[in-house]
């Protein structure tokens, strides 16, 4: 069993920065067998992938509209996955879900149907 938390999240000013971080728990767990992704979710839309980063983090994936603006990193002595995000537009404005999924390669899933463990999301509200 895997316990995924989400924090950071908050309201934020156009061109603003914020990091969030999620905290990965489990009974008998090992962080760096798991792959990572923050997805967002705005009202009416389709939960979609911002970036993933596999079990060592030497692979990451980014959605283009987050491409220079975005970085996902981890620390898998803590257990614990980020995300920058700068440069904030009012169209990041979402609920933002950590997921982890098993993978003890360096695949990174990109699709949220291959993703097991999510957290409860943190809202991150962008003002213009």
């Amino acid at each position: 069993q895997v316990q995924v938390v989400e924090s950071g999240g908050g309201l934020v000013q156009a061109g603003g920065s914020l990091r969030l971080s999620c905290a990965v728990s489990g009974r008998t767990f090992k962080f760096s067998n798991y792959a990572m992704g923050w997805f967002r979710q705005a009202p009416g839309k389709e939960r979609d992938l911002v970036a993933a980063i596999s079990g060592s983090g030497g692979t990451t994936y980014y959605t283009d509209s987050v491409k220079g603006r975005g970085t996902i990193s981890r620390d898998n002595a803590k257990n614990t996955v980020y995300l920058q995000m700068n440069s904030l537009k009012p169209e990041d404005t979402a609920v933002y879900f950590c997921a982890a999924q098993l993978r003890i390669n360096e695949y990174v899933p990109r699709n949220k149907d291959e993703f097991s463990y999510w957290g409860q999301g943190t809202q991150v509200t962008v003002s213009s």
